[in-house]
């Protein structure tokens, strides 16, 4: 990294005193970012949040009895303070919490966990405010009216939140052009793991080396690869508004610490992209030690009240779904038996939790002789892992493919939840035929199999075998309530929209 610690990077419009590194030293000059979708974005936010608010307020007061008590003689007052004091203080809290900060805004849970904080913040100033003014209020229109503000204001937020992804994914636009440091082998698996989620806004433009020579001009590499220039001109040249620093490079106390100083003021976002991957942030907790970052991840949370909340969960998710499903059974038995005559049900050994083996139950969407035609179709087979799988498998009949495609085959599943076999969030299962599971891929039986999961809202039968188990111990080393819900409500659209399913 010796070309790191040779250039300056001033801003243009920058007319202010030096410091000692050439960094523009004014306290009152804020930096203008220069990846700026984040101010429209915010600006969006702020009128959304206000109309959540609002619109709350609004159903309170139309839908409830009494619920300007205390007020009767003034309504103009309580429109004031319902209309646009409340808004303000909400807004003002949002802020105070970081909800519109860039950092938190586009991806991750960060966002809506500090919307949460900020409304319990809110409900707590009411209740002063309530209490110091002695203000006769109705206390249910007051309960209702901030719990449905929580709720529009997240809604919207979700909204905004998909439309930017939208936005990014299929326009190109709201991105972070970001130029990667490091090794090709280090840049690259970065490249990689941030093309999985466009979503995300990150689109690498460039990689700068700091070890070896770029490759020939013919190489084929995703984007263009660098060596030996200097890194000023090449994020101008690039119009790079991120700059992440990967995998060994980031061990370099000196040249890093350099790098941030020649980066403030410009505008330009630096960030570090150790050799740590599919581990989530809740995992991983930075704890300073006389001025060095330590970076400690901590143990997956396999146990405790959250787990035993997901298996109550799981039952009664399970208990329910059977009990809808029950009515639509005799039809759906009926046209598989019109299709095909054989049983009504699917039973193959699946290797569970522990490595304990069980019978999942799947409605039978081939015909009877489905396992002896396999072998005359091996040399067919579009997966490259332990699972046989053709999109246009001649086994599978018409009604199965229908019942395929709409995930209604899964549904006897929940009778292997119910008797805790399965979850209704976790691994996918894999036929125990295959025998001992070797590698990494033994880490999946720490769980027990899911219904649906990663591997499901991600693409089901379109991902490569190696994506699949990536997923899966993605899941088991970051396993989370909230996961479990964001896989859950992601299911949904999947299935509406028949993703990868055959």
């Amino acid at each position: 990294m010796g070309e790191l610690d040779s250039f300056e990077i001033l801003p243009d419009h920058a007319v202010v005193s030096l410091g000692p590194n050439g960094v523009p030293r004014s306290g009152w000059q804020r930096t203008k970012r220069a990846s700026r979708w984040h101010r429209p974005y915010a600006a969006i936010l702020i009128v959304l949040d206000v109309l959540g608010v609002a619109l709350s307020t609004l159903i309170a007061r139309t839908t409830l009895q009494n619920a300007n008590v205390g007020f009767e003689d003034e309504p103009g007052l309580f429109d004031l303070i319902t209309y646009a004091a409340l808004p303000a203080v909400w807004l003002l809290v949002l802020w105070g919490h970081g909800a519109y900060d860039r950092r938190y805004l586009g991806a991750g849970t960060d966002e809506f966990k500090r919307v949460v904080r900020a409304s319990w913040t809110v409900v707590a100033i009411v209740a002063f405010a309530a209490f110091a003014f002695k203000i006769q209020l109705s206390r249910f229109s007051v309960g209702f009216a901030l719990v449905a503000g929580l709720v529009f204001v997240l809604l919207m937020r979700y909204v905004a939140r998909r439309a930017l992804a939208l936005a990014r994914t299929k326009f190109h636009l709201a991105t972070h052009r970001m130029l990667l440091i490091g090794t090709l082998q280090e840049a690259l698996e970065v490249h990689s793991a941030i093309a999985r989620d466009p979503a995300a806004g990150l689109v690498p433009v460039g990689i700068h080396l700091t070890e070896g020579y770029a490759p020939h001009p013919h190489t084929v590499t995703p984007v263009p690869v660098h060596a030996g220039r200097d890194i000023l001109s090449l994020v101008r040249e690039l119009n790079a508004d991120t700059i992440a620093v990967c995998g060994s490079a980031s061990a370099e106390p000196v040249e890093l610490r350099r790098l941030a100083w020649q980066l403030e003021g410009t505008g330009i976002d630096l960030a570090v992209a150790p050799q740590l991957t599919d581990i989530a942030g809740p995992r991983v907790h930075i704890r300073p030690i006389e001025g060095i970052p330590l970076l400690y991840v901590e143990e997956p949370k396999l146990s405790g009240v959250g787990w035993l909340f997901k298996n109550v969960l799981d039952r009664v998710l399970a208990l329910l779904g059977l009990l809808i499903c029950l009515p639509f059974f005799p039809f759906i038995a009926l046209a598989i038996k019109l299709s095909d005559p054989g049983p009504i049900f699917f039973r193959q050994p699946r290797v569970g939790r522990e490595g304990k083996t069980f019978r999942v139950w799947k409605l039978r969407t081939m015909y009877v002789d489905a396992e002896e035609r396999q072998a005359l179709l091996d040399d067919q087979n579009e997966s490259d892992g332990l699972l046989f799988k053709i999109k246009n498998d001649p086994r599978v009949f018409k009604v199965g493919r229908w019942l395929r495609a709409s995930s209604i085959d899964e549904l006897p599943q929940l009778i292997n939840v119910l008797m805790g076999e399965m979850s209704v969030v976790g691994p996918r299962p894999l036929p125990a035929e295959d025998g001992d599971f070797l590698g990494d891929v033994r880490r999946r039986l720490l769980v027990r199999p899911g219904i649906t999961g990663l591997w499901q809202v991600s693409g089901r039968s379109d991902l490569s075998w190696d994506d699949a188990v990536r997923l899966d111990l993605y899941y088991v080393d970051n396993w989370s309530l909230v996961l479990d819900l964001h896989t859950m409500w992601r299911t949904v659209w999947v299935v509406v929209f028949r993703k990868g399913a055959y």
